[in-house]
């Protein structure tokens, strides 16, 4: 089968892609490189470089290769960036998006599997498990705008599409075999962060905030390795493909760890001991962000391979000492 990966140069995507292709997918990756690497994209995989604006480009493609779907990762993902240029997340990440689907759905391209956020359900402090159906509450133009696009796909009449929207918790780890990772400029991802101080990269690692109310008082957020939430895109796919329905799902491991412990547990990997400073609570943080993955597990009858912080992290320093080398 022949899927088309939008944003597979980026990290998210690549990885997704490297492991259709391990599964015996043709896959054909677009991207424009704006936030991408051709470092990233798997040989293995047809690259055409390519904005998914670029509407008429994108229908000759489609009409031509004949796809079974489309895995949608296309998409500006920098929060603090969104607060500053809420209409660039607008157009790319919603209008983009919605003529995308639209040239899909023209040349029955039916089976859509969207990257979607937690950041959907913004600040809250409900307590226990983050399910599909606890209220949204997005407090950035970047949440806003995946939401968006979440609600045309499920404005769309469902004899035209099947869809899976698939919300990430904290994606982390790089894949095993070293052939794709988390490369940035300006990293915000917590164990990236760690991982470039664990090389001596940083001089320190900033905590924000230890008063919350957990073991250590730092915030708890549910951590998902990359390779297993490629996994569940594959897994979506073949849903998709077999029972004609769409669904919402939320991906991560359903349980959670601190910000202390997952920099204790670099430190236990890392040569030069990161030294950690304590700052105030950024704005709109909570103390607990855990999904609830009881409807994953149920759905798309999935088990994770790489449910251990100490793998995750692991993985994170090998591939920047990796890149480092490079």
């Amino acid at each position: 089968m022949k899927i088309l990966v939008t944003g597979g140069a980026g990290y998210i995507g690549s990885n997704v892609a490297i492991n259709l292709i391990d599964a015996g997918y043709e896959v054909t990756v677009i991207d424009d490189l704006s936030t991408g690497n051709t470092k990233l994209i798997p040989k293995e995989a047809d690259f055409i470089k390519c904005n998914i604006n670029e509407l008429e480009k994108l229908e000759k493609l489609i009409i031509k290769k004949n796809f079974t779907a489309i895995m949608h990762f296309a998409a500006f993902v920098e929060v603090e960036e969104s607060v500053r240029y809420p209409d660039k997340y607008f157009l790319n990440n919603y209008i983009n998006s919605q003529r995308l689907f639209d040239v899909c759905i023209k040349n029955n391209l039916n089976n859509i599997v969207f990257s979607s956020t937690a950041a959907a359900y913004g600040v809250t402090e409900k307590k226990g498990l983050i399910s599909e159906n606890t209220e949204l509450n997005p407090n950035s133009p970047y949440a806003k705008s995946k939401i968006k696009a979440e609600n045309y796909l499920l404005g769309i009449n469902s004899k035209k599409l099947n869809f899976m929207i698939l919300r990430y918790f904290n994606v982390a780890g790089a894949d095993p075999k070293m052939r794709s990772g988390l490369i940035s400029k300006k990293a915000t991802h917590l164990i990236k962060i760690a991982s470039e101080a664990a090389l001596g990269k940083r001089k320190h690692v900033i905590i924000n905030g230890n008063d919350y109310e957990t073991i250590d008082g730092t915030a708890i957020r549910d951590y998902i390795h990359v390779s297993d939430l490629a996994n569940i895109h594959i897994k979506s796919l073949e849903y998709l493909i077999h029972n004609k329905k769409s669904e919402i799902i939320n991906c991560g491991y359903g349980q959670g760890h601190s910000v202390k412990e997952v920099l204790d547990t670099t430190n236990r990997f890392s040569k030069n001991k990161i030294l950690i400073k304590y700052g105030p609570r950024r704005s709109g943080d909570v103390s607990c962000l855990i999904a609830d993955v009881n409807k994953l597990k149920k759905i798309i009858n999935w088990t994770p391979k790489y449910n251990n912080l100490e793998f995750i992290i692991k993985t994170a320093i090998e591939w920047e000492k990796k890149i480092s080398n490079e």
